[in-house]
């Protein structure tokens, strides 16, 4: 039996997740970039994972830098996360954002449910993808309101 790739995307669609943007920089250049490949791993010690590709700019941000931030997205923030997916490119991309400097001096998004200051301690080669293990450093939750979610190629908000 051969595998269909085509198959696997189909049934990944049916994957609901949550949405953030992930921030990068190293010697004076920074990018966002929207994923939902993002995952707690452990409380303690308090640990997250990312999946990046490993032909992207924030890839190449996040290996040379060590460090990022998770920024979770309520419901309101569709438009950042359609442009940080891609809508958006180089200056345009970095320039639509609200940012803060934290203590680490990373950058986290003003707005949005939560950030959490991210320091790798491990990488993982996975296909054309490279799976970051990340020990968060601090984390701040913004607000309460409803996320925003993917699912079946699009942004969804949870009813209530």
């Amino acid at each position: 039996m051969t595998f269909d790739p085509e198959s696997f995307r189909r049934a990944m669609r049916a994957w609901t997740t949550g949405v953030a943007i992930l921030l990068a920089a190293h010697e004076g250049e920074s990018y966002g970039m929207t994923i939902n490949s993002f995952t707690s791993l452990s409380l303690d010690p308090p640990l997250v994972t990312v999946v990046l590709k490993n032909d992207t700019r924030i890839f190449e941000l996040v290996n040379r830098s060590r460090t990022f931030t998770v920024n979770i997205l309520s419901d309101s923030q569709t438009e950042m996360a359609e442009n940080l997916a891609g809508k958006l490119h180089g200056a345009e991309r970095m320039s639509s954002l609200a940012t803060q400097t934290l203590t680490s001096g990373a950058s986290a998004l003003t707005e949005g449910l939560a950030w959490l200051d991210c320091r790798v301690v491990h990488t993982y080669a996975a296909g054309v993808n490279t799976l970051f293990v990340a020990e968060v450093t601090s984390a701040h939750v913004r607000s309460t309101e409803s996320p925003l979610v993917y699912h079946d190629r699009e942004y969804h908000r949870l009813a209530k």
